[in-house]
C-alpha cells in the first residue's frame, strides 16, 4: 500500500485546533491527536476503495494511543511498535500514515538500511570518543521523539550486536519507535551459527515493543495501480533482452564496455554513465563486495538505472543473492526508476533460497513486462 499525503484543508483544520488546545488543555490536545490518526487513515482507506483488515484497524487503534499519550502534558514513555507480516499487507502504509498524520515536528522516517549506513558512518568519525554512539546518535536525531524504521531485518551477526546498542539507547533517550519487518523478533537472524548471541535482541524487541502482526488476505503491492505515482513501478523487466529490445528501449548492449566510477575510496565498473543514468550488470554490483553503502551514494547521483544480465538467482552464490535483495530495497525505497534484463522470466530467475527474497519478487513484481523473442 502506498499512502499520500493527506489533504492538506483536513490537516490544517486539525493543526488549528491542536494550536487552540495547546498550554489550555493537554487531555483534549492528545486525544485530538488519536482522532487525527483515525481521520486520515479512514480517509486514506476510503479514497483508494481499500477495507481496513482487522489486523490493520488494531494497529491503527494502537497508533491513535500512542498519539494520545505522546502528545499529552506531560508527554509519556512509551513502548515501541514492532509490526510484521507477510508482504504487501500495509506495514509500510501504516507506518508512513502515522508518521504523516501525527502533528509533531520532531520525528523521522528512515529505512532501517540508510539509518544504519549513517550509523556506521558516524561512529567510525567518532571512534576516538568515549561514546561514539551517544555523539553519533546526537548528530543524527536531535531532538526526535517519534523513529520509524521501515524494512528491518539482520544478516550480519556485527550489525545485531551494534543493533543490541542503538535499541537500548534510543529506550533510555524516551525515543518513540517504531518498526516494521517481514518478520516476527524471532525469526530474525535465523542463521543457526547466529541466532543465540542474537536472542538479546529478541528479548529487548519484546520487553520494550508491542509487537502486532498485519495479516489479511490481500497483497496490495500486486494493485500497481495504486502505485501509479510512483517512479519505482514504471519501470522495466526486460527478457530475453534481445538486440532489438535494447534498441527499442535504447539500452546499452550486452557486451558494452565497462567505464571505471568513482564510488567513495572505490572504483565500480560500469556499463552506461550519462548525467543521472547509470547502468551496470549483475556481476557489475552483486558479485562484487559491494554494500548498502554504496548503492545509497549511488542513488544521490543517479535517478535511472538500468541492471543487465540477471542470472538465475538459485544458480548465485548466496551472498550475491542478499547483495541483490540489498540493492533492489534500496532502489524501491529510493523510488529510482529500474530497468531490468535477463535472459529468462522474472519468475524463472527469482528462484532463489535465500529467506528475504518474499520481498524481492513482490516489488520486482510490480515492474512492467516487456518480453519478445530472442
Amino acid at each position: 500500500m502506498a499512502a499520500r499525503p493527506p489533504n492538506r484543508s483536513r490537516t490544517q483544520s486539525r493543526w488549528q485546533t491542536l494550536r487552540r488546545l495547546l498550554g489550555r488543555a493537554p487531555a483534549a490536545v492528545s486525544c485530538t491527536a488519536g482522532q487525527v490518526i483515525h481521520d486520515y487513515f479512514r480517509h486514506q482507506a476510503h479514497s483508494r476503495g481499500y477495507t481496513l483488515s482487522h489486523s490493520q484497524q488494531r494497529v491503527i487503534d494502537c497508533m491513535a494511543r500512542q498519539a494520545c499519550k505522546l502528545m499529552g502534558n506531560p508527554p509519556n514513555t512509551l513502548p515501541g511498535l514492532y509490526l510484521h507480516g507477510a508482504v504487501g499487507r500495509g506495514k509500510s502504509w501504516l507506518l508512513d500514515g502515522f508518521f504523516r498524520a501525527i502533528p509533531l515536528a520532531e520525528k523521522q522516517r528512515l529505512h532501517f538500511h540508510e539509518f544504519f549506513a549513517q550509523l556506521h558512518q558516524g561512529m567510525f568519525k567518532h571512534r576516538e570518543q568515549a561514546d561514539a554512539l551517544a555523539i553519533t546518535l546526537d548528530e543524527l536525531l536531535s531532538d526526535c521523539r517519534v523513529l520509524c524504521f521501515d524494512e528491518f531485518h539482520v544478516h550480519d551477526i556485527g550489525d545485531a550486536m551494534l543493533i543490541t546498542r542503538l535499541f537500548k539507547a534510543l529506550f533510555r533517550r524516551g525515543v518513540l519507535v517504531l518498526v516494521t519487518s517481514n518478520y516476527p523478533p524471532e525469526g530474525l537472524l535465523p542463521n543457526p551459527l547466529y541466532h543465540a548471541r542474537f536472542k538479546p535482541v529478541i528479548d529487548l524487541i519484546n520487553s520494550r515493543m508491542q509487537v502486532m502482526e498485519v495479516g489479511g488476505p490481500h497483497d496490495y503491492r500486486s494493485q500497481i495501480r495504486s502505485h501509479a505515482q510512483q517512479l519505482f513501478t514504471q519501470g522495466h523487466y526486460v527478457w530475453p533482452a534481445s538486440v532489438a529490445q535494447r534498441q527499442s528501449l535504447n539500452l546499452p548492449d550486452r557486451d558494452a564496455p565497462a567505464v571505471s566510477l568513482p564510488v567513495g575510496t572505490r572504483h565500480f565498473q560500469a556499463r552506461l554513465c550519462e548525467e543521472r543514468r547509470i547502468g551496470f550488470t549483475f556481476t557489475d554490483l552483486c558479485d562484487q563486495p559491494t554494500a548498502v553503502m554504496d548503492y545509497l551514494e549511488l542513488c544521490r547521483r543517479f535517478d535511472r538505472w538500468i541492471i543487465d544480465d540477471l542470472p538465475r538467482l538459485g544458480e548465485c552464490s548466496i551472498a550475491a543473492q542478499q547483495r541483490f535483495i540489498n540493492l533492489i530495497d534500496v532502489l524501491y525505497d529510493q523510488d529510482k526508476h529500474l530497468t531490468l534484463l535477463g535472459q529468462h522470466t522474472l519468475r524463472e530467475s527469482l528462484d532463489g533460497d535465500v529467506i528475504d527474497l518474499a520481498r524481492t519478487r513482490s516489488r520486482l513484481g510490480q515492474l512492467v513486462e516487456v518480453c519478445g523473442s530472442a
